[in-house]
């Protein structure tokens, strides 16, 4: 074996980018299911087209026993092939306003803020965390399509959710609020300090009815995600923000290489 001369200069992984676990799991859909599927309708289709082929050549061979055999499984792998692409149709939607939430985190990157994209857990994710002066933030994004007509909105009125007059399946506002407490355990247990973890809920697109005062959870348009952070208090100093940003940049790191606690 000829002994390599050279290596990467990479020496850590690389953190990870805005909807990178969608575009993951949108390459395993494709090169997977999709990939099965039209693997096993063309062997079938094939056989039962050989097998008509040799019947009209006065084949022994029976081809209605062969197309009996192979119509099911066809219309099996048409239904699951149809199924696989609405999903990653869906699975693109969601990256997508994963990385237009990831623009309008840029804003605050330019003010000071430190942001990390697809923070992995045990069997979840976060898509943004927001580290600045002004606090910790978890953002959960929600990219909904919309009706072409009407005047569709999103209300919170502290408890319910309501997209389109609509509530959804999975609860955005819950599933915000179990990633912020994940975060705040998890900076407790590396940092050894406390640091209070807002969730946050945006949906692209959309307009978002005003918030009820003193909500404890931001469900808000992109756009106006840094004007509520930029209007909040100061409640970190310097040398905490950066100790939590040393110890996310460490886990995520270590998530990468198959490391890390993913207690929830």
């Amino acid at each position: 074996m000829k002994k390599a001369t050279s290596k990467s200069p990479i020496k850590e992984p690389p953190l990870r980018l805005p909807g990178q676990s969608i575009d993951e799991q949108i390459n395993r859909l494709s090169n997977g299911k999709l990939l099965n599927y039209l693997l096993f309708a063309l062997v079938f289709f094939l056989l039962a087209f050989f097998g008509w082929v040799q019947a009209l050549n006065q084949s022994r061979i029976n081809p209605w026993l062969m197309s009996l055999v192979a119509t099911p499984v066809i219309s099996y792998c048409a239904f699951g092939f149809w199924q696989t692409v609405k999903e990653i149709k869906r699975l693109k939607l969601g990256r997508d306003g994963e990385r237009a939430v990831a623009e309008q985190l840029d804003i605050l990157k330019g003010q000071g803020a430190i942001v990390f994209h697809d923070l992995i857990g045990d069997g979840f994710n976060l898509d943004h965390v927001v580290l600045s002066s002004q606090g910790v933030f978890v953002v959960e994004t929600k990219t909904h399509s919309k009706p072409i007509k009407g005047s569709p909105t999103v209300t919170f009125d502290g408890k319910t959710l309501l997209v389109n007059g609509f509530e959804p399946e999975r609860n955005p506002v819950t599933q915000a609020e179990g990633n912020a407490r994940w975060l705040a355990k998890m900076l407790r247990a590396t940092t050894g300090k406390e640091f209070a973890v807002r969730p946050v809920v945006l949906f692209p697109g959309w307009f978002v009815d005003p918030l009820p005062k003193g909500s404890s959870v931001w469900v808000l348009n992109p756009q106006a995600l840094p004007s509520f952070i930029q209007h909040e208090p100061n409640r970190i100093i310097e040398s905490d923000l950066h100790l939590a940003a040393f110890h996310l940049v460490r886990y995520i790191r270590s998530q990468a290489q198959g490391y890390g606690s993913t207690t929830r």
